[in-house]
């Protein structure tokens, strides 16, 4: 907890200046809010007894009283302001810094992951740090100085009782420790199943047509039933033990409180000699001193929840800022044309240690060619071009490009090369032509346009409300054939030196389709193309057909040859078009 603590506030460091600034308003402000117990017994000494009022006195102090609250309250409202500005720019900077993180992890790490449980730690955990911040810098400072103004003060007026007070304050401290202690474990309980619950239920929204199309709403309302009931009691024993320390350290307090009252109140009246006479307005004075010494006890423990939930989420965050980023490449080389010529010399890889996946893969593409991949569900052919595009790095082996290792070359510029169309589409919120153009933002709009128009995707874009200007979003109503025709469109317009087709017109009709085989032909002579696809009639013109089981090759070849040797392709191919 204090390393957590201690790194937060690395991150005040540029705010500093706010920092020392809240400190001196604070000062002032408790130092004239520690003026008015002397000015009210001053005012009590005053009005003693019937007949004996000094009324020019009184007025005196009135107005030195009314100035000394307005001006420590104008301090403390600055103090305010500072200590907003310290914690939301220190948040603006760890939630950038998050943010950057999450850009520079290994995608392994994203794909492990919940994604509500990421989207938690960047959104509503750095907003608990961030009341927490507010909460801890204000009230630990002012109470610290209003702690040692105090005993200041108390000790000018009586030693004796100030000792007393002294004495019975580690009362206060160790009850509010052992709450603290109890808490912390909850809130980090607490904070690890708001993560838990937010990507159970981001899930659940992304899916909500399987969710329904197979009837699952019963089930997923049991699990989150289930998940939201555990964080209702974590959250609940997190708030009972934190919501302890303040009634507790009120008890204690007014213990103190009673004990000096008593001591004060015998000592002036001469029942307890040694205490010490004092008048009637010193012993308002101290009492009321020793209930200003005693209240940031009190604040202090009504903070420790806000702290103790602020730093639980602080770890969670903390845990995705230490994770490895992807290793730094800006020294490799960078490849900014190439002929496509790609080899595979006995590449291992696993995407979980102790469930090997693809052993002794080998293959040759040669500049140009068209290779298909086929194979059963989970036999790795995604997993190949995952490893062509480094977002997994092999375990053993080498991948070249020309020659040359992928390993040596820079990941951006390696995946500039490739131009990939994904079964799962992915639209942004913008405009239909900033869609288009995501990868390349300097296109005119007669690219744009040109590169629609050969996706066969001009007709639907000049329809809408805005044609090219319209504004849409991953939920705005278009259809799955229409965000995949936009998909197909920004690589139309990149026009990179090799394609990757991963079930490109899956979700599109038998006529579009036929149009936009057309297109790919066209796009695809004199480029390295890697097609996968479950419908073997797409792919019946490839050069080369990798054939796939357990991520190894069992066979390769055109069709015809494939088709000859009837094996695993040619019985694959005869269940689609002979049954």
């Amino acid at each position: 907890m204090k390393q957590t603590i201690l790194r937060i506030l690395r991150y005040c460091r540029p705010y500093r200046r706010y920092l020392v600034l809240t400190m001196l308003c604070t000062l002032l402000s408790v130092s004239l809010s520690l003026l008015v117990p002397i000015l009210i017994g001053e005012a009590v000494d005053c009005a003693v007894s019937a007949g004996r009022v000094d009324f020019e006195g009184l007025a005196r102090i009135a107005v030195i009283l009314a100035i000394s609250v307005l001006v420590s309250g104008a301090f403390q409202w600055i103090a305010g302001l500072l200590i907003n500005r310290l914690a939301f720019g220190t948040i603006r900077d760890l939630r950038t810094e998050l943010t950057k993180k999450l850009e520079d992890v290994p995608l392994r790490y994203i794909d492990g992951n919940a994604r509500g449980d990421l989207i938690a730690r960047v959104i509503p955990d750095i907003e608990i740090i961030s009341d927490g911040l507010l909460q801890g810098f204000a009230q630990l400072f002012t109470g610290v100085v209003t702690i040692v103004g105090t005993l200041l003060f108390m000790l000018t007026i009586n030693v004796k009782i100030t000792i007393l007070v002294v004495l019975m304050t580690p009362i206060s401290l160790f009850v509010a420790a052992k709450i603290t202690a109890l808490s912390h474990n909850s809130f980090q309980r607490q904070a690890a199943l708001r993560g838990e619950l937010g990507g159970l239920t981001e899930e659940l929204l992304g899916g909500q047509k399987i969710v329904k199309a197979f009837a699952y709403e019963a089930r997923a309302e049991e699990r989150f039933a289930k998940l939201n009931q555990e964080l209702g009691a974590a959250s609940l024993k997190a708030t009972f033990f934190s919501s302890m320390s303040n009634p507790s350290t009120r008890f204690v307090n007014g213990l103190i409180y009673a004990a000096v009252g008593t001591v004060g109140a015998l000592g002036t009246i001469g029942v307890l000699p040694w205490v010490g006479a004092m008048s009637v307005g010193r012993l308002a004075s101290f009492l009321s001193y020793s209930n200003q010494y005693t209240k940031p006890f009190n604040e202090i423990s009504g903070v420790v929840a806000e702290l103790q939930n602020a730093v639980s989420c602080a770890q969670r965050v903390f845990e995705v800022l230490d994770t490895p980023s992807e290793p730094d490449d800006s020294y490799m080389e960078a490849v900014s044309d190439c002929r496509g010529e790609l080899e595979f010399c006995d590449v291992h890889f696993s995407y979980v240690p102790e469930k090997p996946l693809i052993r002794n893969f080998s293959m040759k593409a040669k500049a140009g060619q068209r290779i298909a991949i086929v194979g059963p569900t989970g036999c790795g052919k995604s997993t190949i071009i995952n490893l062509l595009l480094r977002f997994y790095e092999i375990e053993r082996g080498s991948i070249t490009l020309d020659g040359t290792s992928t390993a040596t070359l820079t990941r951006d510029s390696l995946r500039s090369q490739f131009g990939m169309v994904l079964q799962e589409t992915w639209i942004f919120t913008g405009t239909v032509a900033e869609n288009i153009a995501y990868g390349k933002p300097d296109a005119s709009r007669e690219e744009i346009e040109a590169a629609a128009k050969a996706a066969y995707a001009h007709g639907f874009i000049k329809r809408l409300p805005e044609g090219y200007d319209t504004v849409i979003s991953d939920s705005s109503g278009l259809s799955q054939g229409q965000k995949q025709l936009l998909c197909i469109a920004r690589i139309m317009l990149t026009s990179p030196p090799m394609l990757i087709l991963d079930e490109a017109t899956s979700s599109i009709d038998i006529r579009t389709e036929q149009r936009i085989q057309k297109a790919f032909e066209k796009l695809m002579q004199g480029r390295t193309s890697f097609v996968i696809a479950h419908r073997l009639s797409t792919i019946r013109s490839a050069d080369h057909i990798l054939v796939m089981r357990d991520g190894n090759i069992i066979e390769q070849g055109d069709h015809a040859a494939l088709m000859a040797q009837d094996g695993f392709y040619a019985n694959l191919y005869r269940s689609q078009f002979e049954n």
